[in-house]
């Protein structure tokens, strides 16, 4: 019998709490890592950076156990473990905050959380724990709610909450800003520094550079599943990161230049909905109108009513009455998604997995049932495939689409170029009216400026688009107007330009509206709130 191998040794300093070393994996003929090399130290905060498809996620599921490596070895304090699964690496003190949530949608908050915790911990004693830490931490979660009835940005607090109560020695945490706000992120780092300070490691995944250059003390860069590099991020700018990661200069988002916005496409007329499950969100007399050529920003925490809205405008959920929304000036409320599509509007919903695309159908198959109630038809009724696979071949081409294999499936993509595709598709089908909800979530810089680029080239060309986005950055880079959707009502849209970042978060936490009294309209304090006074 062979002999163990020897543990390898630190490349410099002190035994690492955690290494990876000649880390490979290989998915039939594409290898996802190669020979990576990774430390991970006590008390730091260890950022891991890429652009879509870089190997990162890959090498996370193998630290995590999700995965096993092809080759290589990790360590623990030194020695040599295997990681079979993760009951393996959580009983070693490894906790992982994903990116795609792992959760059971019909159980309850308390019972996803009990599903990765001690048997014996159940019941009141689960529901006291999650309480004191939602209060020490500012992540606040109702144990009895179930999983389908919470918005992205609550389900993300699900997976930080069960991974902080398992008290972990390394935190490995996959784009955990992705659907936060900004105050809701602040929290987070403060959270983490908490952790880093009582000799924890993290290792932070996160394409917003700025998060990275504050948070981190290291960083390690991969670029085609191989380590091309590691700096100080404090010691860089958030482009010089972003040109590490891509291997060249990224292209800043070209602003348009001053044109006149066309006739009013999309209009919502004081839309009211009741919330469409026990614990969703009732939207509450909505107007709004978005001009072709004009780019609508809706900013808000999650939670406040940004699923209901989307699905409100793309015909998943229908209105009271037809008037309430009109595409084109034909009252649509009635109709239902495929009937919007054939009016010439496009939609891109939150959650890519699921919603958007189906991780087990191919890219083409996906693209064809985006299409099959606008597209010419065979004599079976169905999209010819082959005009699906030149579609899916077209996105993936025009936005740089990551992948292994010519037609794979939707679930074998990273969440970016997932996320690029789903974007694509519908740019590409040239709508006269766009909805698109949280546009960018989990893309690198270099992609995430393509979409923002794409989407104001779409907008130039005569469509109206609604973006509806928890990063301020964003609506502030595209966004003509911005209004903020608070407990399911919309204050009225003022000039990015009129505004700032201030006063939206502030609307976007529920400040008070006072002025009523005065005889003012219930939007008129919404408004002074949004206008920035000189």
């Amino acid at each position: 019998m062979d002999a163990a191998p020897a543990p390898p040794g630190p490349r410099e300093g002190p035994t690492p709490l955690f290494g990876a070393y000649g880390i490979v994996k290989r998915f039939g003929d594409f290898t996802a890592n190669d020979r990576i090399d990774l430390e991970i130290r006590a008390g730091e905060i260890h950022a891991l950076l890429g652009e879509n498809g870089a190997g990162k996620s890959t090498l996370m599921k193998i630290l995590y156990g999700l995965l096993e490596p092809t080759e290589g070895v990790v360590t623990h304090q030194g020695d040599i473990v295997r990681l079979a699964n993760p009951e393996a690496a959580r009983a070693l003190g490894i906790g992982m905050v994903f990116q795609h949530f792992s959760l059971c949608e019909n159980l309850t908050v308390a019972e996803n959380i009990a599903l990765v915790m001690p048997a014996a911990l159940t019941g009141r004693a689960l529901a006291e724990r999650i309480a004191r830490l939602g209060q020490d931490y500012g992540l606040h979660l109702d144990p009895a709610r179930p999983v389908w009835s919470l918005s992205a940005g609550e389900r993300q607090r699900i997976e930080i909450v069960r991974c902080l109560l398992q008290d972990p020695k390394l935190v490995i945490l996959d784009e955990p800003t992705s659907v936060l706000t900004p105050g809701e992120a602040e929290a987070l780092f403060s959270v983490l520094e908490r952790l880093r300070d009582e000799g924890r490691a993290l290792l932070y995944i996160s394409h917003r550079l700025d998060e990275v250059r504050r948070l981190c003390s290291r960083a390690t860069i991969l670029r085609a599943g191989r380590v091309v590099g590691s700096c100080n991020p404090r010691a860089e700018t958030a482009r010089s990161l972003a040109a590490m990661m891509v291997g060249t200069q990224v292209n800043e988002v070209q602003p348009r230049a001053a044109r006149r916005a066309g006739a009013v496409r999309l209009v919502l007329d004081r839309l009211s909905l009741p919330a469409p499950g026990l614990h969703a969100t009732p939207l509450r007399d909505i107007s709004l109108s978005v001009a072709g050529g004009e780019i609508l920003g809706i900013a808000g925490i999650a939670g406040n009513g940004q699923p209901e809205l989307f699905d409100a405008l793309s015909g998943e959920s229908q209105a009271p009455v037809p008037e309430a929304v009109r595409l084109d000036g034909r009252p649509v409320g009635h109709l239902g998604i495929n009937a919007r599509r054939r009016l010439g509007a496009g939609f891109v919903p939150e959650e890519r997995n699921g919603h958007a695309a189906i991780p087990q159908m191919s890219l083409s198959d996906n693209a064809l049932l985006s299409r099959h109630a606008t597209a010419p038809l065979s004599r079976f009724g169905l999209l010819r495939r082959a005009r699906a696979r030149e579609l899916a071949r077209r996105v993936i081409e025009a936005f740089d689409v990551r992948k292994a294999g010519p037609d794979p499936a939707a679930g074998t993509l990273s969440g970016g170029n997932l996320q690029k595709f789903v974007v694509g598709r519908e740019i590409l089908a040239e709508p006269g009216i766009l909805v698109i909800n949280q546009p960018t979530w989990g893309v690198d810089a270099a992609a995430a400026a393509q979409l923002r680029q794409a989407v104001l080239d779409l907008a130039g060309r005569g469509c109206a688009v609604v973006v509806i986005s928890q990063d301020l950055d964003e609506l502030f880079e595209i966004a003509d107007s911005i209004a903020v959707l608070h407990d399911g009502l919309l204050s009225p849209p003022v000039p990015a330009g009129a505004t700032s970042r201030a006063a939206v978060g502030l609307l976007m936490g529920g400040a008070e509206e006072t002025g009523a009294e005065a005889g003012e309209t219930p939007a008129a304090p919404a408004r002074r709130a949004l206008v920035q006074v000189p």
